[in-house]
């Protein structure tokens, strides 16, 4: 069995003149109007993220965390896993 080989051919290298065609450069020095890669620099700003600046409560946490509490039929030893799962969820809605 004979295998071929494929020769692949590199893209011709820009000359100066390419380069100058993208920056408006002309011959004489003179710029000519900019092109559409130009233009394509300016960013847009992003919109900033509105924060909650208020945390809730202790007496809130603690009412959510006591319904939790409950939820598991007043079962002991879970007191700081209420607590934590209390204020990941009052301060999820705050955001």
């Amino acid at each position: 069995m004979a295998t071929e080989s494929v020769k692949k051919t590199k893209a011709p290298a820009k000359g100066k003149s390419a380069a100058k065609a993208q920056t408006g450069e002309t011959e004489g020095g003179v710029n000519a109007a900019p092109t559409i890669a130009a233009t394509k620099t300016s960013k847009v700003a992003a919109k900033p993220k509105v924060v909650a600046t208020s945390a809730p409560s202790h007496d809130e946490i603690a009412q959510l965390a006591a319904s939790y509490w409950a939820e598991r039929g007043w079962q002991d030893g879970y007191a700081e896993q209420d607590w934590l799962r209390a204020e990941r969820e009052l301060l999820g809605a705050a955001s």
